[in-house]
């Protein structure tokens, strides 16, 4: 269900557009593709005396990550086409190779935020990176129920995505419906 419409007549200012790709690498790999589009929906004076126009990016970013299936950063490569500051900005991009040996799901955002936080990275490259885990997460889920699949039985682990979020709580329904063997009742939630 989308937003309501408006209730105000509003004027544009501000675009961000981020997108996020997820790829299997023949290697056994999984790169994460991120983009960042920032355009404005007037012309303005940049630092440099010239104007950028309605529509240009401001900011226009990637950042890859090549990671295994434990979820740890193999790789990672950053790329600017358009920083407020050119050059600049962009000389950071080489420092965002320090995300390797991250692990996505563990500590990751607080990792990115000290190693990159303030004068260390670029503020919307960090927040690149923190898109990152989420997608890895989709984007390996339906792999890992198939191995599961076809390894069932005694120590086949509970999967990692159960209470990461409101709707996959162990003693909800959806946990009951479609997770059944790890279903806790409420009374018993904590007592594991």
């Amino acid at each position: 269900m989308p937003l309501p419409p408006p209730d105000v007549a509003r004027e544009p200012l501000h675009t961000r557009s981020v997108r996020v790709q997820a790829y299997a690498r023949d290697d056994g790999l999984w790169d994460l593709d991120a983009e960042l589009i920032d355009t404005k929906a007037y012309d303005f004076p940049r630092s440099n005396g010239s104007v950028l126009r309605a529509g240009d990016p401001v900011h226009h970013m990637y950042l890859r990550v090549t990671i295994d299936s434990e979820f740890s950063i193999k790789a990672a490569v950053a790329a600017y086409d358009a920083a407020p500051y050119g050059q600049y900005c962009s000389a950071i991009a080489p420092d965002y190779g320090n995300l390797v040996g991250m692990n996505l799901l563990h500590g990751f955002r607080a990792a990115v935020k000290e190693r990159f936080g303030r004068i260390a990275g670029c503020t919307h490259m960090s927040e690149l990176a923190y898109l990152l885990p989420t997608v890895a997460v989709q984007s390996m889920a339906s792999r890992r129920r198939e191995q599961a699949a076809q390894s069932p039985g005694p120590g086949v682990k509970r999967p990692f995505h159960l209470d990461g979020c409101h709707a996959l709580r162990v003693d909800g329904p959806v946990v009951k419906a479609f997770y059944p063997q790890w279903y806790i009742p409420q009374r018993q939630v904590g007592r594991e």
